[in-house]
């Protein structure tokens, strides 16, 4: 009696984690009730059943396969029962009236042979990758639909009746089906992969942002040591963005039959989700390499780690920080360009001066350099790092094709601010022109690049180039 009551605990746990996970389910799972309740009209209520007798049935039949969870499936199958079984019905029809005219003999031969025609070509076209993508249901459909008029149309004197009926309930439920599905809480197949692609994005740049704090901290401080252990759960988001693919192609294939919904027209370039999610996942490829390295770490860090911490941060840090960018852009529809441009183009810069270190570091270090298993794992996370930015830098520019291709909105007002009001680039040099050490010196200020618009000499300030005497 307990081991029941503990197996009955467990499964309530399972229901009830099950539900908080995505209420939805839930709601699905009450319209499709919902839904069987109403078609089982056709067996209860007297006049509905005169009309149709026994194949109100189908009518329920159609109910249970065709009502999916989002609305682009739903609508996909609908169309695809509805279209199969108009299709096989009439051409059922013109199939029974050609055996009819071979005679009493012939017919069962006639509609054998149409039988395995038909079949076996519909059959075959299951293979042709357009037809299997968005049409594979209809055709199965059409085989059963067409099998089933033959077949019985040869037994059954009244058959031209019976297509009718099983045509109109299935019609008639499979408009329940799409008019619950819209008008009760519709779950859009386009809005769950906007918001799927959204996530995956987020989910690398949660990682990226992290990983310099994981893989350079130093083991002596415990208390950096206990915090980094609290909370991980940023280092396997990406996997989650690896096992993306299935979902994203059936819930862009979903999204077509969708009408406008939100922010999202009828033709919506849904495909090009696919493009940015195959460029995210080479990222979270390459993500896996990199995690890899940091299942080991050493006492200490080394010299040569040293020497490109800074570097390899920066690179972490500011690749996440693009693709954190590109989902806030995606979220709120809007130009991801301004953003994550500034971001990526920090992740280059960072990758300039890692080279230069890393010509630098086999003078500095020598002895350790010349150890090619010593700094062979440094080595690496920081060639993956410049791999990551270049895919990031992909995914900055399919993202931008989509903002395009989909008019999201433009916010070039709003960053200007964002801009940090530095000098770009400057060189101050000291020197001195006095012929002894007791004579005042000067200071030559020399800027080359101004990056803000803002300067300082468009407020009619006076102009930064020149000397200033120095007292």
């Amino acid at each position: 009696m307990e081991i029941l009551k503990n197996k009955a605990m467990e499964v309530a746990m399972k229901v009830k984690k099950l539900g908080q996970d995505d209420p939805r389910r839930i709601i699905h799972s009450i319209k499709v009730g919902v839904a069987l309740t109403l078609v089982s009209l056709f067996y209860y209520w007297r006049p509905l059943y005169d009309g149709f007798g026994a194949s109100g049935i189908w009518a329920v039949i159609t109910v249970v396969v065709i009502f999916e969870f989002t609305v682009g499936a739903t609508l996909s199958k609908g169309f695809n029962r509805g279209l199969g079984t108009l299709l096989a019905g009439g051409l059922g029809v013109g199939v029974d009236y050609l055996a009819n005219l071979s005679g009493q003999k012939g017919e069962p031969f006639v509609l054998g042979v149409f039988v395995f025609l038909i079949a076996a070509s519909a059959t075959f076209s299951r293979f042709f990758p357009g037809i299997k993508a968005r049409y594979d249901y209809g055709v199965l459909i059409f085989i059963l639909t067409f099998s089933m008029v033959s077949v019985s149309a040869y037994r059954f004197d009244e058959f031209l009746m019976m297509a009718y009926q099983r045509l109109s309930t299935i019609v008639a439920g499979g408009a329940i089906c799409i008019i619950i599905c819209i008008v009760v809480c519709p779950v859009w197949a386009g809005e769950t992969l906007h918001n799927l692609v959204t996530s995956n994005l987020d989910k690398l740049g949660d990682y990226l942002e992290g990983f310099g704090g994981e893989y350079f901290y130093c083991c002596d401080d415990e208390e950096q040591v206990t915090s980094i252990e609290k909370d991980k759960s940023f280092l396997r988001g990406y996997k989650a963005v690896l096992n993306s693919k299935s979902m994203e192609d059936s819930m862009a294939n979903f999204a077509r039959w969708e009408p406008k919904h939100g922010n999202f027209s009828f033709r919506h370039p849904w495909k090009h989700y696919l493009k940015i999610g195959s460029y995210a996942r080479q990222c979270a490829y390459h993500i896996q390499v990199l995690n890899t390295h940091l299942n080991f770490q050493p006492p200490n860090l080394s010299q040569f780690r040293t020497i490109i911490q800074v570097q390899c941060n920066t690179l972490s840090s500011e690749s996440g920080k693009a693709l954190k960018a590109l989902a806030t852009a995606m979220k709120t529809m809007s130009d991801p360009s301004p953003t994550s441009q500034v971001h990526l183009n920090a992740a280059k810069s960072a990758i300039n001066d890692l080279k230069n270190c890393l010509k630098s570091a086999t003078t500095q270090t020598p002895d350790e350099c010349s150890n090619l298993l010593a700094i062979i794992p440094d080595a690496t996370v920081a060639s993956i790092l410049i791999e990551i930015v270049k895919s990031v830098e992909d995914l900055c520019e399919a993202v931008g094709e989509l903002s395009v291709k989909a008019h999201f909105k433009s916010v070039e007002g709003s960053v200007a601010v964002e801009k940090p009001q530095l000098l770009h680039r400057g060189a101050i040099k000291p020197f001195v022109e006095a012929e002894d050490e007791g004579e005042n010196g000067h200071v030559v200020i020399t800027v080359r690049e101004i990056d803000n618009e803002d300067s300082p000499q468009k407020k009619g300030s006076s102009d930064t180039n020149g000397l200033v005497n120095k007292k």
